[in-house]
């Protein structure tokens, strides 16, 4: 049986003809084939991008902007169910989480081109001593420049809009280069919004042949910002080689903490974290890791959250009855079962999980109650459904605990006791703390960081549209 075949959107192509297949993670078969950019392609992109920003003439106005913006949101609303369809086939998302995202991602569009309807520039203060007496300034914001877009495959359609979507808005042309593993989604809303009237050379996508010719498109001196979603090796390499002058934006994993006092609701606690640690297949970088219970409810919230784990329904991410997807590659449930394994034979209590599943990138959602603090359970991001529970008979020691790691994102506490949660706020290394819900809670449109080794730059849609733009002044006489 034949499959679909998307072309990359480039202004212009080389015509080179290689191809990639694109496979389901649930069976490995394949769904479509994707054009590969070579060197060529994209030089060829880039000039055209950057041609296209210094035409300042042929700037997109803010009523264009919006114009575009809403267009695509209906566009994407007429085919919700088929982008949901498409996440859950290429990224292993299971479908009702799949069609949440469609709705955020079609929400993002529209926040977008809302922002552009409240946000400009400010007065300056002048004429308040001798320097600046019998003047006037005022700002107002433009384009930054070409932006360049990495992505990851976790969330392929609404991390797209959150690094092209702000850039639209912006007026900047950009150059998305989506998860080799999940680049359907993005192809398609990079068609709709075309579609929906923007130019060619200010919205194109690139699935590279090699990693050499993404680092040369990441490179190049005339893109004026890096956008970048994913582990956090490629991004702080990449951003070590950014030509100067170009600004950037890392979002990268975390190891997220959760401490759950001695008074918390365990049944709505252990609720939420089962959802916040075995959502797609705890491939989230803020998926709930390391619960710190205190050692009066350790072992019974352990217990609860195994038990609601073992019952979770494993399978293909297509069908509306699945609760966990696949991994995205054998070789990431691989890589999980070693780590589990290392911590069980170091000591680690298994409660439930720890076994591979059919087909081959299925793992058993694993709950594991005092892995020791060497193994990399305790140390790293597990990208996967493995959730560890530590005891601790000091509140204090527990924040120390959940401090230690080089990395910090969000961070959540469980707890009835007002003091005990702002004592977490306060103490905990983390850009947001939530109180009694997992880590994992995000609105597009609040800040959304990655602390030290975890990123660069705070993300979310108001946030990026602001890095995306420069505030330029007029200074003049009156």
């Amino acid at each position: 049986m034949s499959i679909p075949h998307y072309s990359s959107l480039l202004a212009a192509k080389s015509g080179s003809g290689a191809r990639r297949k694109v496979v389901c993670p649930f069976d490995q078969e394949p769904i479509a084939t994707v054009e590969l950019s070579d060197g060529d392609d994209v030089e060829s992109a880039l000039k055209q991008a950057y041609e296209h920003f210094r035409r300042r003439e042929a700037w997109l106005t803010p009523s264009q902007r919006i114009g575009i913006l809403r267009r695509t949101a209906e566009l994407m609303t007429g085919q919700a169910n088929e982008l949901a369809m498409l996440i859950a086939s290429e990224g292993g998302k299971p479908l009702p989480d799949a069609k949440v995202e469609v709705a955020r991602a079609i929400d993002g569009m529209v926040t977008c081109a809302e922002l552009l309807r409240s946000s400009g520039g400010r007065v300056i203060p002048m004429d308040i001593n001798a320097a600046s007496a019998n003047r006037v300034a005022f700002t107002c914001y433009e384009p930054i420049g070409v932006v360049v877009a990495v992505s990851a495959f976790n969330h392929p359609l609404n991390l797209i809009v959150h690094q092209v979507a702000p850039a639209v808005a912006a007026g900047c042309p950009f150059i998305v280069k989506p998860a080799s593993d999940t680049p359907l989604s993005c192809l398609r809303l990079v068609a709709m919004l075309r579609q929906a009237g923007l130019p060619e050379a200010a919205g194109q996508v690139t699935v590279t042949n090699s990693s050499e010719v993404a680092t040369a498109l990441v490179t190049d001196p005339r893109v004026a910002f890096f956008s970048f979603i994913g582990s956090a090796d490629v991004g702080w390499k990449l951003h070590s080689k950014l030509a100067a002058g170009t600004r950037s934006a890392l979002e990268h994993g975390g190891v997220a903490p959760v401490i759950v006092a001695a008074d918390a609701d365990l049944d709505a606690a252990a609720s939420k974290l089962c959802k916040g640690g075995f959502y797609h297949a705890g491939q989230v970088c803020v998926s709930v890791q390391r619960i710190y219970a205190h050692r009066s409810i350790a072992q019974q919230l352990a217990e609860r959250l195994a038990k609601l784990a073992a019952t979770l329904r494993v399978g293909d991410a297509r069908l509306e009855d699945t609760e966990v997807g696949p991994m995205i590659r054998p070789n990431e449930v691989d890589r999980v079962h070693e780590w589990v394994q290392e911590a069980v034979s170091a000591g680690a209590q298994l409660l439930t999980g720890g076994h591979r599943l059919e087909p081959v990138t299925c793992y058993a959602p694993t709950v594991l109650l005092e892995p020791p603090a060497h193994c990399k359970v305790s140390t790293s991001e597990v990208f996967g459904p493995v959730v560890c529970v530590y005891a601790y008979d000091d509140l204090g020691a527990a924040i120390e605990r959940a401090n230690a790691l080089p990395v910090a994102f969000q961070a959540a506490v469980f707890t009835r006791d007002y003091a005990t949660a702002m004592r977490v706020f306060r103490s905990i290394d983390a850009s947001a703390v939530m109180l009694n819900d997992h880590t994992a809670f995000r609105t597009d449109w609040m800040p959304f960081a990655g602390l030290r080794h975890a990123g660069l730059g705070v993300g979310g849609i108001p946030y990026t549209l602001h890095d995306m733009q420069i505030e330029k002044m007029f200074v003049g006489p009156i």
